[in-house]
Formats: C-alpha cells, sequence, structure tokens
C-alpha cells in the first residue's frame, strides 16, 4: 500500500455470559467496498467490550503492517467509538491497557478515524465475531 491508502475497517467483538467465551472479528476493505482482509479470534473467558478492543487492535496492527495511512473504524459499540475519539473516559482499570495500546498503534498508522454504526451494517464482522465465540466456548483456539 502507498502512504496515502485509505481502508475502512468494521469491528465487532462479543462475549457469551458476558464474561465468558469471547471472540473478535474484523473486515478490512477498501473505501471502494474491496475486501482486503477478514480476522477474527477468540478469547477464553472476556467481557464483550474487551473483545472489542481486540478487535480494534487487530485491525489497527494490520493496517499499521499493510501500509494503510488512513483509517476508517466503524463499531457497533458506542463506548469504544467514544472512548477512542476521547468523549468518553477509560474508566475500567481491565480496558486502561487496551485502549493505551490502541492509542498507540493509531498514532503509527497515521490518521484514524471513529464511527458508531448501527448493528444491521456490521453483519459481516459480527459474523466473524460469532464463529470465534463458538471456538471459544468449545476450547479451540482461533
Amino acid at each position: 500500500m502507498s502512504e496515502t491508502t485509505s481502508v475502512v475497517v468494521n469491528i465487532d467483538g462479543g462475549a457469551r455470559g458476558n464474561p465468558g467465551p469471547a471472540g473478535w472479528g474484523v473486515v478490512v476493505s477498501t473505501e471502494g467496498g474491496d475486501i482486503l482482509a477478514e480476522l477474527a479470534g477468540a478469547l477464553p473467558h472476556a467481557t464483550n467490550n474487551v473483545a472489542e478492543y481486540h478487535g480494534l487492535l487487530a485491525a489497527l496492527d494490520w493496517c499499521a503492517d499493510h501500509g494503510a495511512a488512513r483509517v476508517h473504524v466503524r463499531s457497533d459499540s458506542l463506548l469504544l467509538v467514544q472512548q477512542m475519539r476521547g468523549v468518553y473516559k477509560v474508566k475500567n482499570e481491565g480496558l486502561k491497557p487496551l485502549h493505551a495500546r490502541a492509542r498507540l498503534v493509531a498514532d503509527r498508522v497515521g490518521r484514524v478515524t471513529y464511527e458508531h454504526v448501527r448493528r444491521e451494517f456490521n453483519r459481516v464482522a459480527d459474523g466473524l465475531a460469532n464463529r470465534a465465540m463458538d471456538e471459544a466456548a468449545a476450547g479451540r483456539p482461533s
């Protein structure tokens, strides 16, 4: 990718039981909608917010590793979006290190913007997260 490459990432995370077996999903696309990558991961025991942050970190790491200079993150987690925008403070001790790492990686990427979207506009990432949760519940790492 070039230094001007823009991507859109849709992220989602969830936990069965909250906390419980958890998973996250990421879809990285061009601005035109062509899918560049689909990522997913399972967490044996986490909250939905921790899973959301793991999805964000995976997306930002992918973007940094692949040279994306402008990233538009779309998430159905209002908490994550508002925390990353600096509107909400990060009060939960478990989220503070994830948030700090996400800020560092976002700075490494360059320009990162965040948008809160309704769940129905995040279906592919949601499907990836649900499959990862199924794997976590079955005790299989993704």
